[in-house]
């Protein structure tokens, strides 16, 4: 992952120097703030209107491909965050004859978009936010990924100037108001005054309807295996997350033998976390001898979590309790991580999103409703768990590629009948995905029950973070909460002390508004909040939560 600047505006049209290197100065200050994002290579561009700056980490063309990158053709500038995981596959669309200064993935996005205009987007298999500019008209477009697996955000300072950034805390410093850039949205023109201008972009007919597609477990296994095969390019040492569920594993296990059937000689690089003797490091372990990783396990202890907690929020930039208990270890994992040298590692986000993988999908009334639960957690993922393995890798500079999400095999399982996703006759959530894979991974994990993460590295994780609050935070404060915090109050002790610290680095309206809250048990959206009258009253968002994880755990 990279970081992104960008600063588009009035102030820029003076062409008096202390205005032009005040706004320099402005830029490097937001970018220095990004750094974690991109530790390998910095650069700038500014013309007296717009200035960007790129925070690089080099994971494709090490040495060639440092930012902004330049048209010289038509005067355009780029700078970018992502991967274009078919970079190789769209330079071959291109009609006209460019000179490509590097073997870089980001570099034809310039090119396409001067040929294809906006629709190019459609072309791209890949994650991104990025900027396109051109001094001779001093327009520019700007994108982000379907999903949003990339973070960006824009913002306006009181003169009207507009600011883009990768991470919010580069926008508190300066902008009057900003708010998260939409996934699947694109903005082309000279001045973006509102969202209001923003073009949607990515509107697949699965978000729409309930599609009927009979499932095909082959189609379905061929269509993640290309999925993660596209998303192992790199130029740098790979690895993959080990939960010891069911999702991370199976990249793990699709991923390890495309590693064995390539010319690469070392095994694959292995990672998962938890407390000792949790339950996700042992069906992780179980895992990496099976698809044969050379696996490191990482225990850590609640002292390290909870001393990590203030680091979390600030790098997560959410106070989302479900987000912030499940990013600690991940955050804690990274550092051990980027340690080994390991620059890029692939995860297993998005799959109970597509096929209604938690707990509370059992409680679905209809295959209407659990795909329309789906397509709800889906739009709503750059704000949870998208936001969560990215931010919380790129904290310490490390890449995390999510093939679940990429756009062609999501679409492919977002068409298929739903109630091929229900959990009908005594069927486990998934049940569908787990078929499609048998013999990838050892019985007890490929009909292993969700666990949410923040459950599986321990339970007594989860349990100490409530202990704290329930120490910290007095009865008298959370009944008080709507005083202390106007916007969107919290309404758990846990939730109140994670607040407290996210005012604190991020003081402003703009910031408490990008979080989205409501009811929610077991990661449900507060319209599936009322598919069970046992979820009233409760505010405890973990899976331990729902009646059939404890009939589950008994019946196993």
């Amino acid at each position: 992952m990279c970081g992104i600047v960008g600063v588009f505006g009035k102030e820029g049209m003076t062409k008096s120097c202390k205005t032009y290197k005040t706004r320099k100065q402005r830029v490097a200050r937001m970018t220095s703030s990004l750094r974690h994002r991109g530790p390998d290579a910095s650069g700038m561009y500014s013309d007296g209107f717009a200035t960007l700056a790129h925070e690089r980490l080099s994971i494709v063309d090490i040495s060639g491909g440092k930012q902004p990158l330049f048209d010289f053709k038509t005067g355009r500038v780029l700078i970018a965050n992502g991967e274009i995981y078919d970079h190789l596959r769209l330079r071959k669309l291109l009609i006209d004859d460019h000179e490509f200064q590097t073997k870089s993935d980001s570099e034809v996005l310039l090119y396409l978009y001067d040929e294809f205009g906006p629709s190019f987007l459609e072309k791209i298999d890949g994650i991104f936010a990025f900027i396109i500019y051109d001094p001779k008209t001093q327009e520019y477009f700007v994108a982000r990924d379907h999903i949003g697996i990339v973070p960006l955000y824009v913002g306006w300072d009181k003169t009207g100037t507009v600011y883009f950034a990768s991470e919010m805390k580069a926008l508190e410093m300066y902008c009057e108001r900003y708010i998260e850039f939409p996934p699947g949205h694109y903005f082309a023109g000279k001045d973006l005054e509102s969202s209001a201008q923003l073009v949607k972009w990515y509107d697949p007919s699965w978000a729409h309807a309930v599609l009927t597609t009979e499932v095909s477990l082959e189609k379905l296994r061929v269509a993640l295996e290309t999925s993660v095969t596209k998303q192992l390019m790199a130029d740098v040492p790979i690895g993959v997350l080990i939960s010891g569920g069911l999702d991370s594993s199976l990249i793990a296990a699709i991923a390890a033998k495309e590693y064995k059937g390539s010319k690469e000689s070392k095994k694959l690089h292995s990672f998962s976390i938890g407390l000792a003797e949790s339950p996700d490091l042992k069906y992780a372990r179980q895992v990496a001898e099976y698809i044969g990783t050379e696996h490191h396990e990482i225990v850590f202890t609640v002292e390290e979590g909870i001393a990590a907690i203030y680091d979390v929020i600030k790098h997560l930039e959410t106070y989302d309790v479900t987000t912030i208990r499940a990013a600690t270890p991940m955050y804690l994992m990274a550092r051990y991580i980027k340690a080994l040298g390991i620059k890029m590692v692939m995860s297993g986000e998005g799959a109970d999103e597509i096929f209604g993988g938690y707990l509370y999908f059992h409680m679905a009334p209809s295959a209407k409703e659990l795909h329309e639960e789906t397509v709800r957690k889906l739009l709503k993922l750059s704000k949870y768990d998208c936001l969560r393995a990215n931010k919380s890798m790129a904290a310490w500079g490390v890449e995390a590629r999510v093939p679940f999400l990429g756009k062609d095999f999501l679409d492919y399982a977002m068409s298929v009948d739903p109630i091929s996703k229900m959990c009908l006759s005594g069927k486990m959530e998934k049940d569908v995905l787990r078929r499609a894979f048998i013999g990838y991974l050892p019985e007890p994990v490929l009909w292993r029950q969700k666990e949410q993460f923040s459950d599986g590295v321990g339970y007594s994780w989860i349990d100490s973070i409530k202990a704290l609050a329930e120490q910290q935070i007095s009865d008298q404060m959370l009944a008080d909460a709507a005083k202390r915090f106007p916007i969107q109050p919290p309404e758990t002790k846990e939730a109140y002390m994670i607040r407290e610290i996210f005012d604190e680095l991020y003081p402003s309206k703009s910031a408490a508004l990008t979080v989205e809250v409501g009811p929610s048990i077991a990661c449900s959206t507060p319209t599936a909040y009322r598919w069970s009258k046992s979820f009233e009253g409760m505010a405890d968002p973990s899976g331990r939560a729902v009646a059939i994880h404890a009939k589950a755990v008994k019946e196993i």
